[in-house]
């Protein structure tokens, strides 16, 4: 990100481009660049969250901010208005196609197309976040002259071109942007060429925060990712419906009905929009997490076009994935079925997956974080100590494991007291503790977590004195570390099934001897040697000065003679010989000389060999027929633990235990077993063994065979007419590894299952003609390939039909020209159509009327198109068709004549009686009329009703057919029109004379004389309150709709009322009433013959009334007030009202009513009691409400005349409340652990009040400060904040006062540790436990009291407890049924057995006796 980002061409942000592009690049990199569509003011980088404030020139200027947004049809395009007001026939820029995101592996070109529109032509620009692309040769820009569509073509991409490419439209009244990410997938060592031209500054202060990290141990939780609505609902829809309610719980869906119904009706929409792309989708396998720790989830998609790309989302973000198993994200497609892989799964991968087909969601899933197997955060490190100290192990990984377990030399460390184990509260620091270290606990320390592990060495430092073993010793852990350091690799990338777990990591030759030791005094030291298994190997050094005898050592261990090892020395050179190496001679050799020393490495080569026979037998290609079993055993000799890799074209070969392909590795051998192959697993396989010597690799090739693959289709049928049918198709994709000898072409008839075999084309050709069809007939053909295999699947088309020649058409239904009891003459019309022009002649069939058969009438055709049908039942009722003849054959018969008797014509009928007119309507006229009189048979089968207009000559049938009955209504008329009507009687022998109406019938309603409906709620007068709305409705009866006319006072109605006729109801409305509004209303009816109605009523206004005036009070009469007020104003006005009189005295607070409707202004109360004060209110009442109180403003009162009266007080004597002092409530028994607060409490009573002394032990307790005691109202308490073992005993609580004294006594058990009781051979007793740590006497009492006071379901195991004195006097035991009891002086002990389920003791009182020993 050195290079500078150029400003974007965005009115008004170019200043917060600059400051985004350097705050970014703080931040580590441009990721993405989005406008906001909201506020238009900022730029946000999605990665960091941060939004620019908007800068000074866009404050001054405001050419972006402020300015309207418009949507655009294409998502992720965002369209900004640069004008208020945009001219007829211009618009502002839009994209109808915007680019596509692309991930690409380096050297390829990428392109990308944009097409535009816009109204002038918009103009395009292209950048990235690096700048401008238009200058750069790398970067092509095209665009055709007379086409919207512009390109960008990115040429040899490279890990550099992976950035945020932003395509902008401007015109002069908008502009339009979107953007589109470009993912380069580097392979090989070009990923890490980046990070090798990093200056080493920069890695070593990368290597300092990384230290830094390490030191924090645990990092921060990671704040959880909330899940977007839309995502939580698409991942609904593709869950199990077991699994709604664990989703709906996860992220708070409470409302479960609605949830299925929307999610039904989002299951239609998705599957309405994956119905574009995708024929069927099946067997969805959601997200899950091998063993490997790889996350796999597959699908099975049938597209309809094999050429749609397919998409990975991750929680709404596009993520690149390849077809290998190079990168993170990978596909691998079999067919139809489409597996995802997630590998070296992270914390962060867990979220929402989604798949799409273009722009459908086919299907969703859900990694969640739980299921994400922990990595190994911070590493265990080597740890150091002295003997016999402590060594620490600490462990941080990246979530919780319970099943970590501890190893020791690579076997799993059983937890004792030499080794203590630790976790956090977070479960995830481990720490392991070695207690004591000695010599025997030095070695490999690991924490596997089942896929992850992490190992360290544990070094224990002897004494200084202990010469070069103490310095070899450092040789050796560095040499274990360096195996450490290898070792952790093949951890971290999981243990695979063919792994051995004892392989080590071969050494780099980078350990040299420079740093071992001092070089003053050696002229030569000893050098790094690597040899094979079972050659010699000499290791030689030589001393500067003769500084006496040499010592050699291995692993820091003194190496003699008997070691197998040969020592020589040549005068200051010394040499160490090995003359047949063996594995177990691999190791750190020190040569020391006095107190110099110099050392260096054995390695021993010993690879895994493969016999040359067996290689001999791998060249040549390994061929198996398809469905077969396939196993490959290599056998190899090798020492040293070994793994083996398979691998197939490169890719490796992952074993399982389902019925997949399976890999062992057993004791010198490796085997493949494919249990069916199939054509898929023919390939390169390899076998790579490794082991701490070295590795070899085994190659062959398996070929399977199988047959055929069948044809490309579609199979494409051409009817070629009289050359027959040709077949077209492509060859298939498979041969089945064997070459194509020919096609079989077959054909099967539609309606039959046998197949005809009708060619065999050969191998290069891919079409065939078969000539032996019949015209007018279907067929289905298929095609299938054949090798020496046999057979393949066919290719099957669908059934298609061989054309025929053209028949002839239908000729029309024949017209009876005649008709008797003997024949029956017929005509028609020719038929039309291809096939018609050369007719042969006719045939003409006949059924009788009702029948479903029909027979031949001439067997021969017949040229003229009439024929008269003899051979006639008379009486009988008979319908006719007629079938053309061509030279290609007969067509298909023509519609049925009109029924026909076969009998002699009839007479028609007479005309019809009584014509009449029963009802008119708008758009209708109902007749009725009755039937013609009967002379010879001639009765009339049915009747025509025709209408003309009054204006018009042709009369009209209104109907089809005939009506049968004697009355009919013409609908579908013109209102108000007049119309001429008759009816004619029809039967076999013809339409009769017709009947008419001499006078013109109009189109209209019958006339109703206008009246209204009046009931017994109509009144006529109607009071409305002042301001209410006023709404009047008046039913009527008049047809037609009459003149409705609304007056007030005689006189038209004012402006302000509104007045509606609809229906038979007319109303008035007025929309707030006032006082004008007050009148007599007249509603008039008039229709169009003149005739009138009226209905008049009056509207009287009214508000409520004003207060009275002021109140006057006298007395008339000795006994009484009269009351008296000034009339309300309304009352001048005539409008009617009356009175209501309230009054309050002294003796009834509340106001009561004294009066009522009186309609004078004056009042008189009775019964007026002297010494009572009397308030009077008065109100104005009115039909629509009341008015303010009118109130006196002094009461009334009457003097009350008092004579003397002598008051005689009782006297009283009072009792004697005095009360000696008892205990309400007494002290009880507590059992306490240490540390834990103490309460006891009773409550007291005695008059006068007692006062509470505390005792324990029969001491006072009144000056220790330890506790304190409290007495609330005769409640008294004693509070021990924190107890102790020295707090057991026997409390009392001494209540005085002059009368007496009360006592109430309790006891106080803090226990120690509570363990469990133990037999004689050390295993613990079913049931009983022993508290230690209180007083013998105390426990014992507490025992029995236990049951009784704190009612639990625990016993001493009897109903009666004994104590007595047995064997020791040490010890007191207390012997019961169910076991027994022992107090001891050096730790007394009590037993308790737990109660059987539903037993409960009934006593309620025990007791025991206790002597002193």
């Amino acid at each position: 990100m050195a290079q500078t980002a150029r400003q974007l061409k965005v009115p008004g942000s170019r200043q917060q481009l600059e400051r985004g592009r350097k705050e970014c690049e703080e931040a580590g990199g441009w990721w993405a660049i989005q406008l906001d569509l909201q506020e238009a003011k900022a730029i946000h980088l999605p990665t960091s969250g941060d939004q620019f404030p908007p800068s000074e020139e866009q404050e001054e200027t405001g050419t972006m901010a402020g300015k309207p947004t418009k949507k655009s049809s294409i998502p992720g395009v965002s369209i900004w208005q640069l004008v208020d007001e945009i001219p007829e026939g211009c618009s502002t820029p839009d994209f109808k196609q915007k680019p596509v995101t692309q991930a690409l592996p380096e050297g390829k070109n990428a392109i990308f197309r944009a097409v535009v529109c816009g109204e002038p032509r918009p103009e395009v620009h292209w950048q990235s976040t690096k700048g401008d692309l238009s200058k750069s040769s790398k970067y092509q820009i095209t665009s055709a002259p007379d086409s919207m569509e512009h390109v960008l073509q990115i040429n040899k991409l490279t890990g550099e071109d992976s950035d945020l490419y932003l395509c902008t439209a401007v015109n002069a009244y908008g502009e339009a942007t979107c953007s589109v990410r470009l993912t380069v997938i580097e392979v090989g060592f070009r990923k890490n060429r980046k990070r090798q031209k990093e200056p080493q500054e920069d890695l070593r202060k990368e290597l300092m925060d990384f230290r830094k990290m390490l030191k924090k141990r645990t990092p921060p939780p990671a704040p959880e990712k909330k899940m977007e609505s839309a995502q939580v609902w698409q991942l609904l829809m593709t869950a199990d419906r077991k699994d709604y309610e664990k989703i709906c719980m996860q992220y708070g869906i409470v409302d479960f009905r609605g949830l299925l119904r929307k999610l039904q009706e989002m299951k239609k929409e998705r599957e309405d929009r994956m119905a574009q792309y995708v024929n069927a989708i099946a067997n969805l396998r959601h997200i899950r997490v091998t063993k490997e720790g790889v996350a796999t989830f597959d699908l099975e998609l049938d597209l309809k076009d094999l050429e749609s790309k397919i998409y990975l989302y991750k929680d709404g973000e596009m993520i690149p994935y390849s077809f290998d198993n190079q990168t993170k994200h990978c596909l691998r497609r079999l067919g139809k079925r489409y597996h995802f892989l997630i590998q070296d799964l992270q914390p962060e991968d867990a979220g929402l997956y989604q798949v799409m087909v273009e722009d459908a969601v086919v299907f969703s899933t859900e990694l969640e974080a739980s299921t994400i197997p922990p990595r190994v955060v911070v590493p265990l490190a080597e740890a150091r100590c002295e003997e016999q100290g402590d060594a620490v192990f600490e462990c941080t990984l990246s979530s919780p494991c319970p099943n970590a377990t501890w190893h020791f030399q690579h076997r799993t460390l059983k937890l004792s007291d030499k080794h203590e184990v630790f976790v956090s509260p977070d479960g995830l620091t481990h720490r392991l503790v070695v207690k004591g270290a000695s010599c025997s606990d030095m070695g490999l320390y690991s924490l596997n977590t089942g896929l992850h592990a992490s190992s360290a060495w544990l070094v224990v430092e002897g004494e200084k004195d202990k010469g070069p073993q103490t310095t070899d010793s450092d040789h050796r852990l560095q040499t274990r570390r360096d195996t450490q350091e290898g070792r952790q690799d093949v951890c971290d990338q999981g243990q695979d099934a063919t792994q051995s777990p004892r392989s080590r990591y071969k050494p780099g030759p980078g350990s040299s001897t420079e740093a071992r030791g001092s070089m003053d005094h050696f002229s030569q030291g000893l050098v790094d040697t690597e040899v094979q298994l079972g050659q010699a190997a000499i290791l030689s050094c030589a001393l500067a000065s003769d500084v006496g005898p040499g010592t050699w050592f291995k692993d820091g261990v003194k190496l003699t003679a008997h070691d197998g090892v040969i020592f020589e020395q040549d005068g200051l050179t010394h040499r160490l010989i090995l003359t047949h190496v063996e594995g177990t001679q691999a190791g750190r050799y020190t040569f020391v000389a006095g107190r110099q020393h110099t050392e260096a490495s054995l390695i021993v080569q010993d690879p895994p060999t493969i016999a040359p026979d067996v290689t001999e037998t791998l060249r040549e290609p390994l061929v198996f027929k398809a469905g077969k079993p396939v196993t490959v055993k290599i056998p190899f000799q090798t020492h040293l633990p070994v793994q083996a890799v398979w691998r197939k074209d490169g890719d490796k070969v992952v074993g399982s235990n389902h019925g997949g392909i399976q890999v062992a590795l057993g004791d010198g051998y490796t085997r493949l077993c494919l249990p069916s192959v199939c054509r898929k697993d023919s390939g390169r396989y390899s076998v790579t063994l490794r082991s701490e010597g070295g590795c070899v690799q085994a190659e062959f090739t398996l070929q399977v065979i199988d047959k055929p693959q069948p044809p490309q289709g579609p199979l494409e049928v051409q009817d070629c007419h009289r050359a027959g049918v040709c077949l077209h198709w492509r060859p298939p994709r498979d041969d089945g590894g064997q070459a194509i000898q020919h096609y079989v072409v077959e054909r099967r008839q539609a309606g039959r299952s046998t197949w005809l075999k009708v060619g065999e084309p050969p191998p290069d050709s891919t079409s065939f003609t078969d000539a032996s069809v019949e015209q007018g007939r279907k067929y289905a053909f298929r095609v299938r390939t054949v090798t020496s295999e046999g057979a393949g699947d066919a290719l099957e088309s669908e059934e298609v039909l061989v054309a025929p020649e053209a028949l002839p058409g239908s000729p029309s239904a024949p017209d009876i020209l005649s008709a008797s009891s003997q024949s029956i003459t017929l005509t028609w019309e020719t038929p039309r159509g291809p096939g018609s022009t050369h007719i042969l002649g006719y045939l003409v069939e006949k059924r009788k009327k009702g029948s479903n058969t029909w027979m031949a009438v001439n067997e021969q055709p017949v040229s003229e198109r009439r024929y008269t049908v003899v051979d006639l039942r008379q009486g009988c009722q008979y319908e006719f068709r007629v079938i053309a003849v061509a030279p290609s054959g007969p067509g298909e018969p023509g519609p049925p004549s009109d029924a026909v008797f076969a009998r002699d014509p009839m007479r028609p009928p007479g005309p019809v009686r009584d014509l009449r007119v029963t009802d008119t309507s708008n758009t209708s006229i109902t007749l009725s009329w009755m039937r013609p009189d009967t002379q010879d048979d001639d009765e009339a089968q049915g009747f025509i009703v025709e209408l003309r207009g009054s204006d018009s000559l042709q009369w009209s049938p209104c109907h089809t057919g005939t009506v049968q009955g004697t009355t009919f209504t013409a609908k579908g008329l013109r209102p108000q029109e007049g119309y001429f009507v008759r009816v004619t009687a029809v039967n076999d022998g013809g339409p009769g004379e017709a009947t008419s109406l001499d006078s013109v019938v109009h189109a209209m309603p019958a006339t109703v004389c206008p009246k209204f409906f009046m009931d017994s709620s109509t009144k006529d007068t109607v009071m409305i309150r002042v301001g209410d709305s006023i709404r009047v409705p008046v039913s009527f009866e008049a047809a037609p709709l009459p003149e409705v006319t609304w007056l007030k006072d005689g006189l038209p109605l004012p402006q302000r009322s509104v007045t509606t006729v609809k229906d038979g109801l007319t109303q008035l409305l007025i929309p707030a009433a006032s006082l004008s509004d007050r009148g007599r209303y007249t509603v008039m009816l008039r229709n169009l013959q003149g005739k009138e109605a009226a209905y008049s009523f009056y509207i009287s206004m009214a508000a409520c009334p004003q207060a009275p005036g002021p109140i006057y009070l006298q007395e008339n009469v000795p006994g009484t007030v009269t009351v008296q007020w000034e009339p309300s104003p309304d009352e001048a006005q005539g409008i009617p009202l009356y009175y209501t009189v309230l009054m309050r005295s002294s003796s009834h607070g509340s106001w009561r009513e004294v009066a009522d409707r009186v309609h004078t202004n004056h009042f008189t109360f009775l019964g007026v009691l002297p010494g009572h004060e009397y308030h009077f209110r008065v109100l104005a009442k009115n039909e629509l409400g009341t008015s303010k109180p009118s109130d006196t403003s002094q009461p009334w009162c009457i003097p009350r005349q008092r004579e003397r009266f002598t008051v005689k007080a009782p006297t009283y004597r009072e009792p004697n409340l005095s009360q000696k002092p008892r205990f309400l409530v007494g002290l009880r028994a507590h059992l306490l652990p240490q540390g834990c607060e103490c309460r006891m409490t009773c409550a007291v009573q005695g008059s006068p009040r007692p006062h509470v002394t505390w005792f324990k032990n029969d001491k006072s307790l009144d000056k220790n400060p330890a506790l304190y005691s409290m007495d609330m109202l005769g409640v008294c308490s004693l509070i021990i904040p924190s107890v102790s073992l020295q707090d057991s005993g026997e409390y009392k609580a001494v209540a005085k006062n002059p009368l007496g004294q009360a006592v109430s006594t309790a006891t106080l058990i803090v226990t120690g540790t509570m363990t469990r009781r133990a037999d004689v051979d050390g295993e613990v007793e079913e049931g009983w436990w022993m508290w230690s740590g209180a007083d013998p006497c105390t426990v014992a009492v507490f025992v029995l009291t236990l049951r009784m006071e704190l009612r639990r379901e625990w016993s001493t195991g009897g109903s009666a407890l004994q104590l007595a004195s047995e064997r020791r006097p040490a010890e007191w035991v207390a012997q019961g049924r169910g076991g027994i009891s022992c107090l001891t002086e050096g730790g007394p002990r009590q037993c308790l057995r737990r109660d059987e389920p539903g037993r409960r003791h009934q006593e309620q009182q025990r007791s025991m006796a206790i002597g002193s020993r």
